[in-house]
């Protein structure tokens, strides 16, 4: 079973129906019992940095990442639940993250050398494979995923994207710990790929 954690941001709904399309059980909670029987781990997110780690702390969820984390579980944060996993935020501010990945999430827009490029960086992109990872054995170099926020970090870094001048880390993974910036889950089928690779894990 895979749990996705529900601290009151992220696409729930999308990303349990994604799960259901290739086959697997999913549940969307915050019960400590239910992570705990759960073989793999989903963090989404959706919004800004602060707000989300706010709501992630007032509801516990924080120290639950943390703990099935250290359990050696497979977790995956997706989107801002990926900048969550690294150390510290500049977005709106700086806010401390739960640092299971080395690395800072920045504004995109102080490497850009193409002014005219939107920020945050949304829409399809082809993703370069960097490192070989069992999470892409159903993924080929170059396949094109969804973005909807832009980060850049350089370490764990397994894939990334061309944006203008700058690559924008596309997965990262530190030990058990992965995190995807695109949505898989509106992805298409390679995204749909992915996460059963994950499921594999």
């Amino acid at each position: 079973m895979i749990a996705v954690i529900d601290y009151g941001v992220g696409n729930l709904f999308s990303l349990k129906s994604s799960l259901s399309a290739i086959g697997q059980e999913a549940v969307v909670t915050r019960d400590q019992e239910e992570l705990d029987r759960a073989d793999h781990i989903l963090l989404p997110g959706v919004g800004a940095f602060g707000d989300a780690v706010e709501k992630l702390r007032s509801t516990g969820m924080d120290r639950a990442v943390l703990r099935q984390a250290a359990a050696g579980k497979p977790l995956l944060g997706i989107c801002l639940g990926m900048q969550l996993l690294f150390d510290k935020s500049f977005e709106y501010g700086e806010h401390p993250g739960l640092g299971l990945v080395p690395g800072q999430v920045v504004d995109l827009r102080r490497d850009l050398t193409d002014k005219t490029l939107k920020v945050p960086h949304m829409g399809w992109n082809s993703l370069q494979i960097l490192k070989d990872d069992p999470l892409f054995r159903h993924v080929r170099d170059g396949e094109y995923v969804y973005y909807v926020h832009a980060r850049d970090c350089a370490a764990g870094t397994l894939a990334a994207s061309r944006y203008g001048n700058v690559d924008v880390t596309g997965v990262v993974r530190r030990g058990n710990v992965y995190g995807t910036q695109f949505h898989p889950e509106k992805s298409g089928d390679t995204g749909l790929r992915l996460l059963r690779a994950f499921a594999e894990l």
